[in-house]
């Protein structure tokens, strides 16, 4: 395990300390073609996997009435930043149950940050 950790140690990018329940703003790369661009997605983290270089983070926003979620990898160069927007107080690690909530009742409470 130690000669896996050395050569991951290596692909890690530094990024803002993120928690389950706050609002991020991905910016992530992406190439149309020969022309690559920025696009932001905007959501609630909604869960995370911590594994080193192969950590990911789970988005979802509700786009046009729709749910979207994404996975981005967390080390990937293709994610240019991310930017926390604001932080909710949440008690969960998972918060797979905002699936099934609408409008108002999917409001998570604001946490303040110090």
């Amino acid at each position: 395990m130690k000669a896996i950790e050395a050569v991951e140690q290596n692909q890690l990018v530094e990024r803002p300390d993120i928690r389950s329940g706050d609002t991020v703003r991905v910016h992530v790369r992406v190439t149309e073609g020969e022309k690559e661009r920025i696009q932001v997605f905007e959501g609630i983290v909604i869960g995370q996997h911590r594994r080193g270089a192969g950590s990911t983070l789970t988005v979802r926003k509700v786009s046009f009435g729709q749910g979207v979620e994404r996975i981005f990898p967390l080390h990937s160069p293709m994610i240019d930043r991310i930017e926390v927007v604001r932080s909710a107080r949440v008690r969960r690690a998972k918060l797979y149950f905002l699936r099934k909530l609408r409008g108002k009742a999917a409001r998570m409470r604001e946490r303040r940050r110090r």
